[in-house]
């Protein structure tokens, strides 16, 4: 990912399943699953809120 493309990223809230088993994927272990959907152009779109939540909230 460009450096430009990582600070959009910074600050912003994404929705993820936490305690999961943890998974290798290439040289990292993850426990943490990001949720998102491909567009048009099978880039990633990673799903959050709007307008911003507390840290940590469940989702219902």
């Amino acid at each position: 990912m460009p450096d430009d493309e990582a600070d959009a990223l910074a600050g912003q809230q994404v929705a993820c399943v936490v305690n999961l088993e943890s998974r290798r994927i290439g040289p990292f272990v993850s426990e943490v699953l990001a949720l998102r959907f491909p567009d048009s152009e099978n880039w990633v779109v990673l799903i959050g809120p709007e307008p911003t939540v507390p840290e940590g909230v469940r989702m219902f």
